[in-house]
């Protein structure tokens, strides 16, 4: 069943579209967290970041610095930006497309992604463990 951006891609909803290739579209997100927030879509359908192959990664990914200088430069005003991908339920994606969020901020916006310290608790044990786990489910 197709989802909200596989009907955008398809042109079968419009969208206020700011690039658009083989490989990705991006456009203007409605709910505009800041000025000029753009969501990042690859045409090829995978859920998350979990179903992308290297090829397909490569693609896609390499355009995000494109698109964000691009947006950087439409506004003066523009002093960072945030890109945020919400992979899975848990993570609090709604709609099960992959895609990025490109959030411009500015010096007086008031948007905020909360990042919890918990460098206080963790003990040099846990980092060990932690890397080491990870690392051991690394791909070639």
């Amino acid at each position: 069943m197709a989802d909200v951006f596989d009907m955008i891609i398809a042109g079968d909803i419009p969208a206020y579209k700011v690039y658009e290739d083989d490989d990705v579209l991006a456009f203007l997100d409605l709910s505009q967290v800041t000025p000029g927030h753009t969501l990042m879509v690859p045409k090829t359908h995978v859920a998350d970041i979990f179903e992308y192959d290297e090829e397909l990664a490569a693609r896609v990914l390499s355009k995000l610095p494109k698109i964000a200088r691009a947006i950087k430069a439409s506004d003066d005003k523009i002093i960072g930006l945030n890109i945020l991908s919400n992979n899975g339920e848990a993570a609090g994606q709604s709609v099960f497309h992959s895609h990025f969020h490109l959030i411009p901020r500015y010096a007086d916006d008031t948007f905020d992604v909360p990042m919890p310290d918990h460098s206080e608790t963790t003990t040099e044990d846990d980092y060990r463990a932690l890397a080491d786990r990870v690392a051991s489910h690394m791909e070639d």
